[in-house]
Formats: structure tokens, sequence, C-alpha cells
């Protein structure tokens, strides 16, 4: 029997050949939470897309909570940021800590995220996060620059196979203002 693993999402073509290659050494379920992602439309269209793939392949799927305010807040100064900035890491660390927190009450072995597979997210910051939480939770964070070996090129092949929907911002209204 596989092991567990809770696998953080942000949107269906960025999971999709992530999934893939963890679903050869572990049993995967798909964590989407993401209270950055605006307006709420676009969150629902992310969800909507990662949860029909994941009925699709018979993963399991489970939604976080939608606190838009709680990220707000935390957000709060950091308005103009560039992307790749502070407002970034405190995003990723926001996230991923709600989602090994999730993994740790529900007995999960491992967590991930694929979050890296975007060449426009800071592997580099997001490792570095996902090993501190790993130590403070004692769960082992599947660490992978899913970007490498072609991985990006891949997920977007995959993805247009699907038909699934392709955003052109990271999700939240600073990043589309700067479209």
């Amino acid at each position: 029997m596989k092991a567990k693993l809770l696998l953080h999402s942000c949107c269906g073509p960025c999971v999709i050949n992530v999934i893939k290659k963890l679903a050869e050494n572990y049993q995967v379920t798909v964590y989407y939470f993401n209270p950055n992602i605006h307006p709420r439309l676009e969150y629902l269209r992310r969800r909507d897309e990662v949860a029909r793939h994941l009925a699709k392949i018979g993963s399991q799927f489970i939604e976080g909570s939608y606190d838009t305010a709680q990220w707000f807040e935390l957000t709060r100064g950091l308005e103009k940021e560039p992307e790749r900035g502070k407002r970034c890491d405190l995003c990723f660390e926001f996230r991923l800590t709600e989602t090994i927190k999730y993994a740790k009450e529900n007995n999960f072995a491992f967590w991930a995220t694929s979050l890296s597979i975007s060449p426009h997210k800071n592997y580099q910051s997001i490792s570095q996060i996902g090993q501190r939480l790993s130590k403070e939770y004692g769960l082992e964070f599947v660490d992978h620059d899913w970007k490498k070996q072609d991985g990006y090129k891949q997920a977007c092949q995959l993805a247009k196979e699907e038909g699934f929907y392709r955003q052109n911002y990271c999700g939240c209204v600073y990043s589309k203002r700067l479209l």
C-alpha cells in the first residue's frame, strides 16, 4: 500500500503533471487552499478544474477555507511588491502552513505542493518554507522543482490535451494589476 500524501494545488494546469508523477509512489489527495485567488469567480473556476480532473482520475479532492479577509490582512502594506517579492513569500507561507496543518491533523505521512512547477514562482523560497515547516510539524516534505526536466512544458501539453482553463496571472488581485 502506498503512503498517503497531501498535495497543495492552486489550479489544474499546475497539478496535472505533478499528481501524475507523485501517484507513481504515493496515494495522493489534493488540498485546494487558495484564499489569495481573486475574484471569487476566478477562484471557483480554478477549483472546479482541479476537482473535475481529480474525479476523472479517481483522486480525492479537499477544499480548504476561502478566508480572503485573513489573506488581505496578511498582505496589507505589500500591495506594491513585485511578483516573487515579500508578498509572494508570505502567501506561500500562509498556504503551505495551512496545508501541513491539515496533513498533520489527518494522518498524512507526506506532503507537497505544485507551486514550484510555475516558472513565475521562486522555487528556493517554496523549498525553504516547506523544509522549515516539515521540521516544525514533523512531516516529510516531498521537495521537488517540478518545472525541471521539462515538467512545466509537459504540464502545459497535458493541460492543453485536457482542455483546461489557463489563467494569465497567479491569482491575487495585485498580480492581476501588473498585467
